[in-house]
This record gives C-alpha cells, structure tokens and sequence, in this order.
C-alpha cells in the first residue's frame, strides 16, 4: 500500500474552487484528507485579497481550515522584508504597488515611491498604464530593486483566462537589465518556509495545483511530488507541450484520495 503524504499543499482558485463556487467533491475530498491524519496547508499567488479575506471565504464557501493554515505570497513578502530591513541594519523604504485589500500588510515598513529601496509588485487590475511603467523603469533605473509576490503567466477567471503580472515582471527585468525577487510559487524559499510551517521534509509532501508551471513544476524543484488538477486553468495543449511531468494527473480534488491511496 503506497505510504501517504504526511503534508498536501492545496492550490486555492482552479484547484478547490472557480469564482465562488467550490469545486464539486473538493470539501468532501479534503475532509477524508484530514480523517487519515494529513497536514494540510492552503497556499496562493492572490494577492488581490487580505490572508483574513482569504481565510473568511473559503470558510463561507464550506471549507474548514484554521487561518495559520494559509500562506500566501503576501506573507511571504513581509517575512522577506524584515530579514531584508535586519541584514540593513536600518528601516527600509518600500514602495507597495499592490491591491488596496493588502497594502495594511506593509504598513510596518516607510513607503516612498520617490526612492524606495524596494517595489514590492502585486495584482492592481487595470491600473497598468504607461505612466506607470515608465515611473516604475526609472525608479529602478535609480537603484530600486523589485519584489513580486509571483511571476504567474495567466490565471482562470469566471470570464476565462486572462494575462497575469508576471507579463509586467518579466518586461520591467527586461528593460532594467535587473532580476526580480519572486517571493510567490514557484519561489523555492516560499515552497520552504510551507513545508517549515508543518515541521515536514520535501520528500514527505505532495503539492496539488492547476498550474503546471508554478504549482507542480516549482514543488518538484524543491523535492515534493506534484499532482496536476484537470480544473482551471488546465489545458491540455498547454499540458501536451510541457517539459514538467507531474507525478499525479488528475480530472480534480475530488479524485486526489484514490489516485495516491
């Protein structure tokens, strides 16, 4: 009999739910999860909503988890920030270029969009203009590193997929000549600080995402085993022509249990 994982990493939107609603079997699926014993922890690339706005939805949706249980690339910033602001040795001047919903998280470092020492860079809509970039290569042209919470390609919306701000990260490197800090997935120091959370080591866990890229292919770069969601932003294109190779495929959550017991 195969030996279970002892931790399951749990992508959020496209893998437990799409909109507003959850996936059908997903909360079945991580309660029998939670009956054999496994740790579980929620982690996202969102970065549009608060960890308590997180936290709060999927329990209105019906799932059950304890708010230390989600990690998502927000948090991962603050923690990277202060060991920034600590090898510094004094306070650091940010610039949070993120959405409104968690700006509250960085308010504990200076903000300055003159002469930041860094630009911390989330999801802000349609707020991209041309202004904006331009600001942004010059503020870097003078010295300014760049954080982003993830480098995502695109995501599943209600609407369909849509380009993510990983389009933005990669043209900023371009045109500063300069390499972003990804603190979201496939961050292998984000991977890292979930499996320390759960005191488990790589080989005793296993990832479940709809992104091949981030979700599967960043765990497998770290050691943890991947399984690959049919929901979201699954397509099997996109799959066909892949170099990552998941470990697990599956139609969805709702078959996790029977495809690794």
């Amino acid at each position: 009999m195969p030996q279970l994982p002892q931790l399951i990493l749990l992508d959020l939107d496209g893998t437990l739910y799409i909109g507003n609603q959850p996936i059908p079997g997903a909360i079945a699926a991580l309660a029998q999860l939670r009956e054999r014993g496994i740790a579980l922890r929620f982690i996202t690339n969102t970065t549009t909503k608060s960890q308590g706005e997180l936290v709060a939805q999927l329990r209105v949706m019906g799932f059950q988890l304890d708010a230390d249980e989600l990690i998502s690339a927000a948090v991962a910033a603050t923690l990277e920030l202060r060991n920034l602001q600590q090898q510094a040795g004094r306070p650091l001047r940010i610039w949070p270029l993120v959405a409104d919903a968690i700006k509250t998280d960085f308010t504990e470092f200076i903000w300055d969009e003159n002469k930041p020492d860094y630009i911390v860079l989330g999801d802000i809509g349609d707020s991209w203009d041309l202004s904006l970039i331009n600001r942004l290569f010059n503020v870097m042209h003078n010295g300014a590193e760049l954080i982003a919470l993830h480098k995502g390609r695109f995501w599943q919306t209600s609407e369909g997929l849509k380009a993510d701000i990983g389009f933005f990260v990669a043209g900023l490197e371009y045109v500063t000549s300069k390499t972003a800090r990804i603190l979201g997935k496939p961050n292998r120091d984000f991977y890292q600080r979930v499996l320390d959370s759960a005191n488990v080591k790589a080989e005793d866990a296993l990832m479940i995402g709809d992104d091949i890229d981030s979700d599967v292919g960043g765990a497998q770069l770290i050691g943890i085993k991947g399984c690959l969601v049919k929901t979201g932003k699954f397509r099997q294109p996109y799959f066909d022509q892949s170099d990552v190779k998941p470990d697990y495929v599956v139609a969805s959550i709702a078959e996790l249990l029977t495809a690794i017991a």
